[in-house]
């Protein structure tokens, strides 16, 4: 029975499967959609390829996409569900009304929204003109970069080596799928505009990750809110171990 009582007792204090669901849905739906992205990226450059036919790669652009949106649903439900983080559906929609992190909170709000957007314009792409659905289209760019720095400011394991690797793999893929299609573009104006976006996206995001997430004291400075008096929770700290 002591033994029981001791399970029992880490359970309640410990972290719940949903602190653990919130993460790793987080972290697939960020895969998911540098996929997706990748994708949509060739294309749009009519990339053709004898082991990935146009016709398969549509559908697999549009399946990605699908299940990138039902992991990103899953990653909201999931927080919203847990109890350690006071966040409502409110604030997990409206960007910026979280009294935790509301900031990396709200980029994340903005970037589920966005693919909502996308979604809901793909799903009556029939009833509205291609240059509508193509500029609503276009905010998978922008929602890609919104999510990686809302993992980054959010994300409790943003040290994590392994987890700081796939993010420069995420990272590198779509720089240099968007950088690959900017090279089949005519010189001009766009094209350098484009070229010098991605890089100022990239370098703004690694120097975020050096002088935010990875330095001491990034929790607080982030807008974690103080446990309230007498209750001090137990979860994992970056490393993953409980603190």
């Amino acid at each position: 029975m002591p033994a029981a009582n001791q399970l029992a007792a880490a359970a309640a204090t410990g972290p719940s499967p949903l602190w653990y669901a919130t993460r790793a849905t987080g972290v697939v739906a960020l895969i998911l959609l540098t996929v997706t992205v990748a994708l949509g990226v060739a294309g749009s450059a009519r990339y053709e390829a004898p082991s990935l036919p146009r016709l398969i790669r549509a559908g697999l652009h549009r399946n990605t996409s699908l299940l990138a949106v039902a992991f990103v649903t899953a990653h909201v439900v999931t927080t919203v569900l847990d109890s350690y983080t006071s966040i409502s559906l409110a604030s997990a929609i409206v960007p910026f009304t979280s009294s935790y992190r509301p900031f990396w909170l709200g980029l994340g709000a903005i970037a589920s929204d966005l693919l909502l957007a996308i979604i809901v314009t793909s799903l009556l792409r029939a009833r509205l003109s291609q240059r509508t659905w193509r500029s609503v289209h276009m905010l998978a760019y922008a929602s890609w970069p919104i999510a990686l720095w809302h993992g980054l400011g959010t994300g409790t394991d943003a040290r994590l080596p392994w987890l700081l690797a796939l993010e420069a793999v995420c990272l590198l893929t779509v720089a240099g799928a968007v950088c690959w299609r900017l090279s089949l573009a005519r010189p001009g104006v766009p094209r350098a505009l484009g070229l010098t976006v991605t890089a100022l996206v990239a370098i703004a995001s690694v120097t975020f990750a050096a002088v935010g997430p990875l330095q001491p004291g990034w929790s607080s400075r982030a807008g974690t809110p103080r446990p309230a008096a007498g209750h001090v929770p137990r979860r994992p700290a970056a490393g993953g171990a409980p603190r």
